[in-house]
């Protein structure tokens, strides 16, 4: 049921408490903010999300969605997101608590089932509302969002890395714990073969006597088959989840070093291999992201994922229209680089793809495209920051959520160090020794004036 709306007048005083507003600092970031932000467009946009009669009535929206916020500013996890709400007053205050409290409002695991209902267009009313809150704050400048720049990335799953050996004992550990469940009585398990197999195959690759080490994942290729064609033959016509994980099983069993979309992981199936390149690291396993960012200011306007592994210039014109959802009109210059060649793009914004000499790019946008590479290093904030390095959320939806809320939860921290630039710069005037203690003992809170963008 939707969640009932607080009274906010006209209620009687609580005189053994005093009331969060009396308490924290009104030239505060996080007060500012969260005054600037429009928690009322939230409860319009998720209505969808709840019953209007079953069930009791639900969780306030606000402090949902704070807390998701503050989950991705600070890269925590949903228990640590909680346990610091219960020690910060302005964190409360941003979730709209009327006094300070002591205990969790809601348990960890209400984040995870409301994200799952949240989907992807809820997600981009998190991403929409920093933007906006910066333009109502102005803090952000209408002609930041004009000209933006777009890169493709890979958002790596939070899985192990893929082996032929790991891959056919995951997968026949999972067939015979659903065996059992359905209460078949398979001829052996090979529980404790498969084990001591895996033993041996990590030992001898480690003393890359490589032989034993192949001869090792074959045995248990040999089990796999075994226990797959067992299943098959006293229970033909399985319940579907016992089917589905037969059909991955022979996926896995049957997929050669060469094949295409292939499985890398067994309780993350989606998880493809991307190569961009690196040196350092050839391949990632997960899904590609497109990010676009403001040329001015590295405000994220957009951040989608791309299942399949498309080719970049394909993607385009799905990031373009969730800019357009994000900024509107304002956007008329988009600067890629080669990767997008051949994009196929055609709408209002002129697309500009990176040239390899100056002569070729006309001196008016030879300055813009110089600017083009600063996506980079908001790729590289996200994936360190804000939890887009390893994700954790399941299935292809959670790679949606978890792609625009990494780029929610870095808007909302720019929010803050411009909401605090002016109160520091006043104080720096003021007082600089006293600013220069407080950010050596509050490195994560203190913001220097000239290192702000």
């Amino acid at each position: 049921m939707k969640p009932q709306q607080e009274l906010t007048s006209g209620y009687q005083a609580d005189f053994f408490r005093t009331e969060l507003s009396r308490m924290v600092n009104r030239k505060h970031p996080m007060v500012k903010v969260a005054a600037g932000m429009d928690w009322e467009a939230f409860e319009t946009a998720l209505e969808q999300t709840w019953h209007p009669e079953l069930g009791r009535p639900g969780v306030s929206t606000r402090l949902l969605v704070s807390l998701n916020y503050l989950k991705y500013v600070y890269d925590l996890s949903d228990e640590g997101v909680l346990e610091l709400w219960v020690e910060n007053p302005y964190w409360q205050h941003l979730s709209g608590m009327k006094f300070f409290e002591h205990q969790a409002p809601i348990e960890a695991s209400s984040l995870s089932r409301w994200r799952t209902r949240l989907a992807k267009v809820g997600a981009e009313k998190l991403l929409e509302e920093t933007i906006k809150a910066g333009l109502r704050m102005k803090l952000i400048q209408p002609r930041q969002l004009e000209r933006i720049n777009v890169d493709t990335t890979v958002q790596e799953k939070h899985v192990r890395f893929p082996t032929d050996s790991r891959l056919y004992d995951r997968a026949r550990t999972v067939l015979v714990s659903l065996a059992k469940r359905c209460r078949l009585k398979l001829r052996q398990s090979y529980e404790r073969v498969g084990k001591r197999l895996m033993l041996k195959q990590s030992r001898y690759a480690n003393a890359r006597q490589y032989k034993r080490a192949g001869k090792c994942g074959r045995h248990l290729k040999t089990l796999l088959g075994r226990v797959i064609r067992d299943i098959q033959r006293k229970c033909p016509e399985p319940d579907p989840k016992l089917k589905e994980e037969l059909k991955q099983a022979q996926r896995i069993y049957d997929q050669q070093r060469k094949d295409k979309g292939k499985v890398y992981s067994v309780h993350a199936p989606e998880v493809e291999c991307i190569s961009k390149g690196k040196a350092h690291k050839r391949y990632e396993f997960g899904v590609k992201v497109s990010v676009g960012t403001s040329s001015r200011g590295g405000w994220h306007v957009a951040a989608q994922a791309h299942p399949g592994n498309p080719y970049d210039g394909h993607t385009l014109k799905e990031t373009l229209e969730q800019v357009r959802r994000m900024v509107g009109g304002k956007v008329k210059q988009v600067f890629v680089d080669r990767g997008y060649r051949g994009h196929g793009y055609e709408g209002e914004m002129d697309v500009h793809v990176d040239k390899q000499r100056k002569g070729k790019t006309p001196k008016r946008l030879w300055k813009w495209m110089k600017r083009r590479a600063v996506v980079e290093p908001g790729i590289s904030h996200l994936k360190h920051g804000h939890r887009m390095n390893r994700n954790r959320l399941k299935g292809t939806q959670g790679d949606q959520l978890n792609a625009v809320l990494s780029a929610a939860g870095m808007n909302f921290r720019k929010l803050l160090r411009q909401a605090g630039k002016t109160w520091l710069y006043i104080r720096w005037m003021l007082n600089p020794a006293e600013i220069q203690l407080h950010i050596i003992f509050n490195p994560n809170t203190a913001f220097y004036p000239g290192s702000l963008n």
